[in-house]
C-alpha cells in the first residue's frame, strides 16, 4: 500500500503510517530499528531495494531522505516536504517513508527525521553515496548509534579512508570493510590449521579498491609483518599470499566467486568466496550495533603508516612517495605500496637509462682496481 503526501509535515506522515497499518490489518509494530538512508534521487531506488531485502532479516522502519537541490533562486527560499508512505508488500517486512526535501528544509533534515524515529529502538544512518567527512558530527549522523558509509562509492576512495581515520568515532563503519569479512574469516581459519610463523604477506587486487587497502591494513596490524600491495585486473580482491617459515599459504580468487585455499603439506581446497550484493552487506552490518574496534585499529594503523612516510613494501625508505601519483588524489594517496604491472611507455627510455647507470659505475670501479 502506498500513500502519497505533498507539502506535508511529520505529524501527517505519522498519521499516514497508522492509517496504512490499519488498512492492511497489521496495527502492531514489530520493528527492531530505524534505518535512515541519506541519498540522492539517482541512487535512491537501488539503496531502497537493498534495504527492503535486508528487512527480511531485520524488520525496520526505513526513512529515505532525498535532498532535492533547486536551481532557481526563488525555489531555494521556499521549503516543502513531500512524502511517500509504503506499508505491506511495498515495504518488505517493515515500513518505508520516502522523504523529498526542497528549499531551506534541506539544511534541517534532522528536524524532519526525528519525529519519525521508532521510540526506544536503535537508529542506523547509511550514506550509499556522498557521505560526510565526519559522519558522527553530521546532523543526521548524530541521531544514530551506527553510521554506515561506503568508501568504494567515493571519487577518491583511498583519500576517503584517511578522512575516515581522522574523524573516526565509535559506531562508524564502512561497507568496504564489510566486503572483506569472508576473506578475514578464511585467512584466520587457515592460520589456525598450522603452527607456523608468518614472515610476510602480499595482497593482490584492483587498484584504488578500498577493500584491498583495508585488508592489507588489517593483516599488517594483526600480524605485525611487512605487507606488499600488488595490482591485478580484478574483480575486487583476487589473492592473498602469506609467506611462513613452513611454506606459503595462498587464498586465490580469480573469478570473483570460487577461491582456492592452498596450504603447504595439504591438498588444495575450493572454497565459496563470492562477491556479495549490497543487501547482504547491510544485513551483516545490522546484526550487531556495537563499535567495531577491529576496523578502527586497522584503519588507524594504516593511516599512521602513511603519515609516518612509511609504506608496507619491504625496503621502502622513510619519506618515499607511495604508489606513484600526485596531490590531486591519485595513487599517491594509497596507504600501502603497490606494484604497477605496466610502465608508462613515454618514461621507459629514461627509466632504462637510470637502471643502467649503477652498472656502468660498478664497471668503472672494477677497472680502477
Amino acid at each position: 500500500m502506498k500513500i502519497d503526501l505533498t507539502d506535508t509535515t511529520a505529524s501527517k506522515i505519522n498519521k499516514a503510517l497508522v492509517q496504512g497499518r490499519r488498512a492492511i490489518g497489521t496495527p502492531a509494530v514489530g520493528m527492531v530499528l530505524t534505518l535512515v538512508i541519506v541519498t540522492d534521487e539517482e541512487n535512491a531506488y537501488d539503496a531502497l531495494k537493498a534495504a527492503n531485502d535486508a528487512s527480511r532479516e531485520h524488520p525496520s522502519r526505513t526513512l529515505v531522505v532525498i535532498k532535492r537541490v533547486s536551481r532557481s533562486p526563488r525555489d531555494r527560499t521556499s521549503s516543502r516536504l513531500d512524502a511517500e508512505v509504503r506499508v505491506g508488500a511495498d515495504a518488505g517486512t517493515g515500513e518505508t517513508v520516502v522523504l523529498r526535501l526542497y528549499g531551506e528544509i534541506v539544511d534541517h533534515a534532522q528536524s524532519v527525521v526525528l519525529p519519525l524515529l521508532l521510540p526506544d529502538a536503535p537508529v542506523v544512518v547509511w550514506w550509499p553515496v556522498n557521505a560526510p567527512l565526519d559522519p558522527a558530527n553530521d546532523p543526521l549522523g548524530a541521531l544514530a548509534q551506527r553510521r554506515v558509509t561506503d568508501t568504494y562509492a567515493a571519487e577518491q576512495p583511498v583519500r576517503e579512508l584517511t578522512a575516515r581515520a581522522d574523524t573516526y568515532t565509535p559506531g562508524d563503519t564502512d561497507l568496504s570493510w564489510t566486503r572483506i569479512t569472508p576473506w578475514r574469516s578464511m585467512l584466520a581459519a587457515a592460520l589456525d590449521q598450522v603452527t607456523c610463523q608468518v614472515e610476510a604477506v602480499e595482497v593482490e587486487g584492483e587498484e584504488f579498491n578500498p577493500s584491498c587497502e583495508l585488508l592489507a591494513m588489517w593483516l599488517a596490524d594483526r600480524l605485525d609483518v611487512p605487507v606488499k600491495r600488488s595490482l591485478s585486473s580484478g574483480p575486487g580482491l583476487t589473492a592473498v599470499r602469506m609467506h611462513t617459515d613452513c611454506g606459503p599459504i595462498t587464498l586465490d580468487r580469480a573469478d570473483g566467486s570460487l577461491a582456492t585455499l592452498s596450504i603447504e603439506g595439504q591438498p588444495a581446497r575450493a572454497v565459496a568466496l563470492k562477491r556479495r550484493d549490497t543487501a547482504e552487506l547491510i544485513a551483516e552490518e545490522l546484526r550487531r550495533l556495537d563499535p567495531d574496534d577491529t576496523y578502527a585499529s586497522a584503519l588507524r594503523f594504516g593511516v599512521e603508516k602513511l603519515n609516518d612516510g612509511a609504506s608496507f613494501r619491504e625496503g621502502a625508505p622513510k619519506g618515499a612517495p607511495v604508489a606513484g601519483g600526485d596531490a590531486a588524489g591519485g595513487p599517491a594517496d594509497d596507504p600501502v605500496a603497490v606494484e604497477t604491472p605496466v610502465e608508462d611507455a613515454a618514461k621507459a627510455p629514461a627509466k632504462e637509462a637510470a637502471a643502467r647507470e649503477p652498472v656502468k659505475q660498478e664497471s668503472k670501479k672494477a677497472a680502477a682496481k
